[in-house]
């Protein structure tokens, strides 16, 4: 999977503020992403995040 610092996650579960879009902020072999609503930043490995990605919004 094409994942690139800049694009904006979105994933099947949502967060606990209700906000399902995450933007990546590190790639690596953990993936860092932050909320958009909360801004609240998670480093998760990627194996789990690439499970649970619905959909990619590119960076423009």
């Amino acid at each position: 999977m094409d994942i690139k610092i800049d694009d904006i996650l979105v994933m099947k579960k949502t967060h606990p503020c209700g906000c399902n879009e995450f933007l990546v902020r590190r790639v690596g072999a953990d993936i860092g992403v932050k909320c958009v609503k909360c801004e609240h930043y998670m480093l998760v490995p990627r194996k789990k995040i690439e499970k649970n990605i619905k959909n990619i919004k590119p960076v423009e």
